[in-house]
């Protein structure tokens, strides 16, 4: 069964990328003991991608090749965007819930990353599309930022795993209330 997952890295404090919409925060992390193999783990299972425009401009400004070769790749955006070379990108600005549909069937069985940001999260959360959350908790306080979700989820979240690694990060591993109501 395909499983939609927010896997995302967010500060103490909240937060998925500075005030200035910078990563370095959290690039000083990439060679903390364990991270490279359970994002690789992770990845492995991942047949579809969603993500908002700020993060696939994130990925064009890096200026490498595009990281996720072979996978199809919907970015949710009004405005008209650049081609990553090499990427199957599929530009939209539908609704989350029709789009979703699509995402399932493309994936091939295997789970549909909800990369980013907090905003595009929020929208796959209110109508249900969000399966799990894993969150990588990283040591530092931001104070400012694009937060990890734009929108209240007030029932509890279930824990389904920790994992601990180097550096003091840690990432949760929460399972969503199917219900969209209860959130």
């Amino acid at each position: 069964m395909t499983r939609t997952q927010y896997y995302v890295a967010a500060s103490i404090d909240g937060y998925i990328a500075d005030a200035e919409g910078r990563l370095e925060w959290l690039f000083q992390f990439n060679d903390a003991e364990g991270v490279m193999e359970h994002y690789h783990g992770f990845l492995a299972g991942i047949g579809a991608l969603a993500m908002g425009a700020r993060t696939y401009e994130f990925l064009l400004g890096e200026g490498k090749e595009w990281p996720y070769s072979g996978l199809p790749t919907w970015v949710f955006t009004h405005r008209q965007l650049p081609v990553f070379p090499g990427a199957d990108v599929r530009f939209t600005s539908e609704d989350v819930r029709a789009v979703h549909a699509r995402m399932v069937e493309a994936a091939g069985g295997k789970n549909i990353w909800m990369m980013g940001g907090g905003d595009l999260a929020a929208q796959f959360a209110a109508h249900g599309l969000v399966d799990e959350l894993h969150l990588c908790v990283v040591p530092v306080f931001l104070r400012a930022g694009a937060p990890l979700l734009s929108a209240a989820l007030r029932t509890p979240l279930e824990l389904a795993g920790v994992t601990r690694f180097g550096q003091g990060l840690v990432e949760l591993r929460y399972v969503l209330p199917a219900d969209p109501r209860a959130r």
